[in-house]
């Protein structure tokens, strides 16, 4: 998962672009970056790290330009190198900047066409490059010296055709503007807003409505599905419907997990659908355990809070914080390494023992993954006195990959791979286990835009939604993102710093 942001202004962006990026930062923290334009050049600034460690004084001194891109990264398999941090450029046509958040299916197929009839290399394993050489090969195919909207709307049109799986781009034209385009299902989310200033108005793109917010744009909608926007130098903005056909199939793991809760999302308030969440997950134990002997409900922070406040409303339970975060350890399930992942949970967390003692205590998590965290939270839960610990999940199992950008681990290293919740249930050490029922999922995330009808939701179902995933696809999947690929990444990254550092 990554966060992208663009913004076309009548001042700097560089401050902008910082403060936006530093408000997307819970969608990745392994790499960042900008690019600016200004007077027919690209200035461009990208590391590994969080934004604030990436951009120094010096740095955003050297940005200059009033029109910008930025992207945030979190670490996948094989993509921890800082020549993968986005965003990527190309000189030719005209000098294009792209930023990317989701995974194009069939980027094999794709990086190999683009080389043989494109006459163009890749030099990353990033199929953003290949998304970037794409939309670059097609906006140059019109041969012309100076483009309009219509020629770049007819590039977006051709990368629909040539692209397969989830993409939510932002890509920046030398001396033209920003054009952001999303996949005809709109897996990812993007949305734009615009912001009156005495010097005109200026626009914003971004992954998420809560990095408008925080720059003061007012939100104006979600970019549609095969919907492109492209905002000019001075301020116009012309839309197109770019896909032959579309349909509204937004990841649902967004509102699970990923996106923050003051977002919203496909006109859907991420607050709100977890609220409903939470008043499903009551609901279905009222339903199933009736006669409960829940003393207590304690949320695992930080995304489960939400749900778990009304779930414990609405069983009429007291709603306890009974674990306090080091809000400076990253999210663990998409950490490479089992080793760091456990050893990371301890470092995160730590239990408040006056709300465990002697007490029947009902966690609440966002969802099960890899179970890592989940068992060890439990046996914390025991260790602080707990009489009884029980577990609620706000989402159904996770038993398949997620192919459209979510980097979760290969199938076998789910804990609901080849088992059912009684299994589960054993597995991470609870006296019983809740699941999210789909269903409930669905609803309580649809109730705030009846418009959806499909969801992507392939990580519970199998299911995946572009119709191009395949058996084969899934096993290359696992092989890249099982722990011992990941282990072996960093070692290779390491030896990369100590060859580069020894060279020097």
């Amino acid at each position: 998962m990554c966060g992208i942001i663009g913004l076309v202004a009548h001042r700097p962006v560089n401050q902008g672009l910082f403060d936006g990026l530093t408000v997307l930062q819970h969608r990745g923290q392994d790499a960042a970056g900008m690019v600016t334009c200004d007077r027919g050049k690209f200035y461009l600034r990208k590391d590994n790290g969080l934004v604030r460690d990436v951009f120094r004084t010096r740095h955003m001194r050297q940005l200059v330009g009033n029109m910008g891109i930025g992207h945030i990264r979190y670490p996948t398999a094989g993509s921890s190198s800082t020549a993968e941090a986005q965003p990527l450029y190309v000189n030719s046509p005209y000098g294009i900047a792209l930023a990317h958040n989701g995974n194009l299916t069939n980027a094999e197929a794709l990086k190999a066409e683009v080389f043989r009839s494109d006459l163009r290399h890749i030099n990353t394993n990033s199929d953003s490059e290949i998304l970037l050489n794409v939309f670059a090969h097609e906006l140059q195919r019109q041969g012309k010296l100076q483009v309009d909207e219509e020629d770049i709307f007819a590039a977006v049109e051709r990368v629909h055709r040539r692209a397969e799986g989830a993409y939510a781009a932002v890509a920046m034209i030398i001396d033209y503007g920003i054009v952001a385009f999303r996949d005809p299902f709109g897996i990812r989310p993007l949305v734009y807003g615009r912001r009156e200033t005495p010097c005109g108005v200026e626009y914003m793109v971004a992954s998420e409505s809560v990095a408008l917010d925080a720059l003061g744009f007012e939100l104006v909608r979600d970019v549609a599905p095969g919907e492109a926007i492209y905002i000019d130098m001075h301020g116009r903005v012309f839309t197109r419907q770019c896909a032959e056909s579309s349909q509204l199939s937004p990841c649902i793991f967004e509102y699970v997990y990923f996106a923050r809760p003051d977002s919203i999302a496909d006109k859907v308030s991420v607050h709100k659908a977890r609220l409903r969440m939470g008043e499903r997950l009551a609901e279905k134990i009222l339903r199933e355990w009736p006669d409960h002997d829940i003393d207590v409900v304690v949320p695992i922070p930080d995304t489960s809070r939400t749900s778990a406040s009304e779930l414990a409303s609405g069983l009429g339970l007291k709603y306890r914080e009974g674990f306090i975060k080091n809000r400076y350890i990253a999210r663990t399930f998409i950490m490479p390494g089992q080793k760091m992942r456990q050893k990371s949970v301890r470092q995160k967390l730590n239990a408040i023992d006056l709300e465990f003692i002697g007490k029947n205590v009902l966690l609440v998590d966002d969802s099960i993954v890899r179970g890592t965290t989940s068992e060890q939270i439990v046996q914390m839960a025991r260790e602080a006195g707990a009489n009884k610990v029980y577990f609620a999940s706000a989402a159904p199992p996770v038993r398949y990959p997620n192919v459209y950008g979510i980097d979760m681990p290969a199938m076998q290293e789910f804990v609901a791979h080849d088992r059912d919740e009684d299994e589960i249930c054993r597995t991470i050490g609870a006296d019983r286990l809740i699941f999210q029922d789909l269903e409930d999922l669905e609803l309580a995330v649809r109730h705030g835009n009846p418009e959806i009808k499909v969801f992507e939701n392939s990580c519970f179902t199998g299911h995946y939604i572009t119709g191009t995933v395949g058996k084969e696809y899934l096993s290359r999947l696992g092989e890249a993102r099982n722990d011992a690929a990941k282990e072996q990444d960093r070692r290779d990254v390491e030896d990369n710093v100590v060859g580069l550092h020894n060279a020097t």
